[in-house]
């Protein structure tokens, strides 16, 4: 579920880090020690009670003014290698309340103790937290250093276990150990079954690849990881609950993703069919959305479709939620579309608040879906 929320965060925290450097790298420092001092925590202080010691993880807390405006919750870089001590350093911080829930985690690390990897992972699984690839900021006295991310071992085992987990972008990749790198680690591979399986993660369709390849890491693709689930691109999976009894037979689609829970009902009647949608992003924020919206609407195919009449969309408890009437005759349209979202947009384009679903996934349930709604409420064929 690529929501416009989700989508418009991450966007911003990319624009934090890819642009911060071309601003000026003065003004950089300048802003982050602000930041840091009037937070107490911020990156400098950070990353020097931490350390940077060789053979060590590295931890870098950015939790100054800039970014929180940005990006709302901290954002925090692992580095290095993944040692022993590691997940003891980190829980220490959350402990602390300096690494709260939801925050971002930004890896860089290719080698490291494989239990120290899945002891993080079900940290920041815990904290419901979001996971990226990413290298750390660096201050204008720093030397230069690749900006590319790396993450593969006990790193990737780590990464499975945020709530979210980006695909890695540009040069950014991640990797697998192979069986015969596997091997060499520490874990017994019932151990690691175990974690894949408590954080509903699946190595299978690799399976064959990782146990006869001749490398000690097998690199994955954003496709590769976003289709076998192990990224899910701050969604968690569309499910879906059909009521096919006549005589008004209904589908509801959900996702949940970090900025809240969005809802689709579709039901039909003879000659009507409706589509409801429901942001629930909180009630404040539903007031705000409708207060700066000027335009609200269902989205097929990534296409604007169904145009609300002014005022059609409302604030109901915490959902911005509006209905629309969809055409019986097209419903075979809206069984084979790719997405489906609702979307509210303000004078200024840059303001849209909403989501989509990918349809793909629950297809076979759209077509039993089509199927209750023509015997329940058939419509003409004309």
């Amino acid at each position: 579920m690529q929501q416009g929320h989700a989508v418009g965060r991450s966007s911003s925290r990319r624009r934090l880090r890819r642009h911060l450097a071309p601003c000026g790298l003065w003004l950089v420092g300048c802003l982050l020690a602000a930041g840091a001092h009037a937070h107490g925590t911020g990156m400098s202080a950070a990353t020097s009670s931490q350390g940077q010691a060789a053979g060590r993880l590295s931890i870098q807390l950015n939790n100054d003014r800039m970014t929180l405006a940005l990006t709302k919750v901290p954002q925090v870089y692992l580095y290095g290698v993944i040692d022993a001590n590691a997940p003891q350093r980190f829980a220490a911080m959350v402990a602390e309340g300096k690494i709260p829930l939801g925050t971002d985690i930004y890896l860089n690390a290719s080698s490291g103790d494989l239990d120290a990897g899945m002891a993080l992972g079900r940290l920041f699984r815990k904290g419901a937290m979001v996971t990226h690839l990413g290298t750390p900021r660096r201050s204008r006295l720093a030397t230069k250093i690749s900006k590319t991310a790396t993450c593969a071992g006990a790193c990737s085992y780590a990464y499975f276990g945020g709530l979210y987990r980006w695909a890695p972008t540009g040069s950014d990749r991640i990797g697998l150990s192979s069986q015969q790198a596997m091997a060499a680690q520490t874990s017994e591979p019932e151990q690691v079954a175990a974690y894949l399986k408590e954080m509903g993660i699946s190595l299978a369709p690799f399976t064959s690849t990782l146990a006869t390849s001749r490398d000690p890491v097998v690199w994955l693709t954003a496709d590769q990881l976003t289709s076998a689930g192990l990224a899910n691109n701050a969604r968690l999976p569309l499910t879906v609950q059909s009521l096919l009894s006549p005589p008004s037979p209904s589908v509801t689609l959900d996702q949940v993703d970090r900025n809240g829970r969005h809802r689709l009902v579709i039901q039909c009647r003879p000659g009507q069919l409706t589509i409801t949608s429901f942001d629930m992003v909180g009630a404040a924020a539903a007031r705000e959305i409708l207060r700066r919206g000027t335009r609200a609407y269902i989205e097929i195919n990534r296409q604007e479709t169904l145009l609300q009449p002014p005022g059609g969309a409302r604030a109901v408890d915490d959902a911005v939620t509006m209905t629309h009437a969809y055409p019986p005759t097209q419903i075979g349209h809206l069984l084979l579309a790719r997405t489906i979202g609702a979307w509210v947009d303000g004078k200024n384009k840059s303001f849209r608040n909403g989501f989509f679903f990918e349809l793909d996934p629950v297809r076979e349930d759209l077509k039993k879906y089509f199927s209750a709604c023509w015997k329940a409420a058939p419509w003409p064929t004309d």
